[in-house]
């Protein structure tokens, strides 16, 4: 699920609050947070603290929160990501030892 999401039903509709009254809250333009909120725009760290000052929930979690949403976005095209595994020479896979 968008992280926008959870702040739709967690910080907007659980404390009655519209889009506009919201982004005033937060003190950003009601459109970044409508970005935010239809997915059209994820949570940056800013945002992550903006939200932390605001409703309480640790600015950590709202980006692991992003980055767990991304991460399994990603993972879901995995297999359309073409990339050669490395190989390392001999050489490469003594690395330390050189150096003695």
């Amino acid at each position: 699920m968008h992280p926008g999401t959870t702040v739709r039903q967690d910080c907007i509709e659980k404390n009655g609050l519209s889009v506009t009254d919201a982004a005033r809250v937060l003190g950003v333009d009601r459109q970044t947070l409508s970005n935010l909120l239809n997915a059209r725009s994820g949570i940056s760290p800013e945002m992550a603290v903006r939200l932390e000052k605001a409703f309480g929930t640790p600015a950590r979690e709202w980006l692991m929160r992003q980055l767990d949403y991304e991460l399994a976005e990603v993972m879901r095209r995995a297999k359309k990501i073409k990339v050669e595994p490395f190989q390392p020479t001999t050489t490469e896979c003594r690395g330390n030892d050189e150096r003695r």
